[in-house]
């Protein structure tokens, strides 16, 4: 930031942790933050650890988020901010979003929830400020660097429709044991949702939904073998602003191989409920154990014909570990999911932005190439 902001950040996980280290430690003028949770005791924790891990200056404060309404203290913060950045779980986000509207703060969140992402756009069309969603890793950074794709390789080839367009991206472990080959290095409840939930893909240049890991299939990345399968969330607004332009378009998880198939297994045995994603939740959380060591893996590719007929694909493939950021070590989900929240961020208040700003419009190579995205992806696109 180039300039002195009071930023509020809902939630107080592992990714508000990196965003408030980012904020202070990449910009240029540290913010004054206000770090809220349901959990008063989590938000100062917190806090503490963003204090502590800092080499920079710049103030670091603690609030109680209520679950329910709104407390004077809360009033109190939300007159003085300038932006409330939302890294709380995808059904608390028009809540969060209708606090930002009603006084008159920017807003940017994380959330591959459809619905919800679908309420927000609702209540903040008319917004004085801006409101950038689903602005992470994917949806987020994933969806910026196909669409990105897709142009350069239009203008490039002189064209204005291609045959395929595909990203992917899998936050892994460094290794995998049987029988799930997998382990959480993010939200259970995330990984239970992209599970269950419709995905939205183009076929034919046209919008639909398909249902969840029903096209699982192998890839080869830089050399290692992985399987993909189709997940809800990840596409953003791409199957919209590209429909008409791309004949098959699709977002898809990638997992060490043997996972799907031990995934299918536990869906096949679920019981009949009316809440699938929390017993899915559970049953996973029985036998598949929380990791700190992670990688984030990601792919994304354009292919289709030039204008004289020629087959061309384009392909960008990424591997991003831990990174050291102040004093403290940050995962590599976190890096990675926070480095665009923070990058929205800094968007929205150096620009004019007003309103609702989806993914498909924001220009991919500045934002892509920006000076909180750079140190975490590299550069990418460049004209």
């Amino acid at each position: 930031m180039k300039k002195h902001y009071t930023i509020i950040i809902a939630g107080a996980g592992g990714i508000a942790e990196a965003v408030g280290l980012l904020l202070l430690e990449w910009g240029e003028v540290p913010p004054t933050l206000f770090i809220g949770d349901r959990m008063h005791l989590k938000a100062k924790k917190v806090a503490r650890w963003i204090q502590e891990g800092t080499t920079k200056s710049g103030s670091v404060h603690d609030f109680h988020l209520a679950e329910k309404g709104l407390t004077d203290e809360m009033k109190k913060i939300l007159r003085q901010g300038d932006i409330i950045l939302d890294c709380l779980p995808g059904s608390q986000a028009p809540r969060i979003a209708q606090f930002a509207k009603d006084y008159n703060l920017h807003y940017a969140n994380l959330t591959e929830y459809v619905a919800e992402t679908e309420e927000i756009i609702a209540l903040a069309k008319d917004a004085e400020t801006g409101f950038i969603l689903q602005t992470g890793l994917a949806p987020g950074y994933v969806d910026l660097l196909a669409n990105g794709l897709f142009q350069q390789f239009c203008s490039d080839f002189e064209v204005d429709k291609v045959d395929k367009l595909e990203f992917k991206v899998g936050a892994l472990t460094n290794h995998a044991v049987a029988p799930h080959y997998y382990g959480f290095t993010w939200s259970p409840i995330g990984v239970a949702t992209e599970y269950i939930k419709d995905t939205i893909v183009l076929r034919d240049y046209k919008k639909t939904n398909l249902s969840p890991l029903s096209e699982r299939a192998t890839i080869i990345i830089d050399g290692i073998m992985y399987e993909e399968n189709l997940t809800s969330g990840g596409a953003a607004d791409l199957p919209d602003a590209l429909s008409g332009k791309v004949r098959s378009l699709d977002y898809k998880t990638l997992r060490h191989p043997g996972h799907y198939a031990w995934l299918q297994e536990q869906l096949d045995n679920l019981e009949n409920t009316s809440d699938a994603i929390k017993s899915l939740q559970e049953k996973m959380e029985a036998m598949i154990p929380h990791v700190k060591d992670d990688q984030i893996i990601l792919y994304a590719a354009v292919e289709g014909k030039d204008a004289t007929g020629v087959l061309r694909r384009r392909e960008i493939a990424k591997r991003i570990v831990p990174q050291i950021v102040g004093k403290h070590q940050l995962r590599a989900i976190q890096i990675t999911t926070a480095a665009p929240l923070v990058q929205a961020a800094q968007l929205l208040l150096e620009s004019s932005l007003s309103g609702v700003i989806l993914q498909s419009q924001i220009d991919p190579i500045p934002f892509l190439n920006g000076n909180y995205m750079v140190p975490v992806y590299g550069k990418v696109l460049n004209k």
